[in-house]
């Protein structure tokens, strides 16, 4: 792996000179977020797939630019989503609830308008061309957050490759890059951490509930 001069200059280097192609994923984030809102409900097999998209367009480009540690590690990352897409159920995405709900807001636009390594730009250009599917912290950002919003997808082994994704790259960037705005991508991973407890404890009072409640039928039979 190079050093983290080396690392600072690659990734603005590509944020600078991948303004189309961040406008272009801008736009294609923005499309079906504002059918999210009018009420579209994918897939969770379609979505989750989709999301592995902008993590191949960070591998790609880290490939072209000779960035094989990343180009490696997002490509490995994608494959998996992809794999995993494949085995969830093909309900449609259920919401993960209000708390998570405002977290995924919050990820999806730090991502969509991550104020790192774009250099004398104005704002404009941050809101319509930060470096989301170009550099690795904005777009595992943008990802987790959909996740969130997506209740995880009920998968825990989607949320874990995520967590495990976004601490790596989130911690990285705080404690060798010193970008200290990715402290973001590593709660977000933390909110998906949070995300997968509650679902633990929700399973496990459901047996209990279920227990109480076949009791309380025996209970009245003997009675009646």
């Amino acid at each position: 792996m190079p050093g983290p001069a080396t690392i600072v200059v690659g990734l603005r280097s590509i944020a600078n000179g991948g303004i189309v192609v961040a406008g272009a994923w801008h736009l294609a984030v923005l499309v079906p977020c504002v059918a999210l809102i009018r009420g579209w409900r994918p897939r969770q097999t379609l979505a989750a797939a989709l999301l592995a998209a902008p993590v191949v367009s960070v591998a790609l480009v880290a490939f072209r630019l000779g960035n094989p540690f990343n180009a490696i590690l997002f490509a490995a990352l994608a494959l998996a989503m992809l794999a995993l897409a494949a085995r969830l159920p093909r309900r449609p995405v259920e919401q993960g609830g209000t708390a998570m709900t405002i977290a995924a807001g919050f990820l999806i636009a730090f991502a969509w308008a991550y104020p790192h390594f774009l250099e004398g730009r104005s704002p404009a250009v941050y809101l319509a061309a930060a470096p989301l599917g170009l550099i690795p912290c904005p777009t595992l950002a943008l990802v987790i957050g959909l996740t969130l919003l997506a209740g995880g997808f009920g998968s825990r082994a989607w949320s874990l490759l995520l967590v495990a994704a976004g601490l790596f790259y989130g911690v990285f960037g705080v404690a060798r890059l010193g970008v200290s705005l990715d402290v973001v991508l590593v709660a977000g991973a933390l909110c998906l951490v949070v995300l997968l407890g509650r679902r633990r404890s929700a399973r496990r009072a459901s047996p209990a509930a279920s227990e109480r409640g076949r009791f309380a039928v025996s209970w009245r039979d003997k009675e009646a």
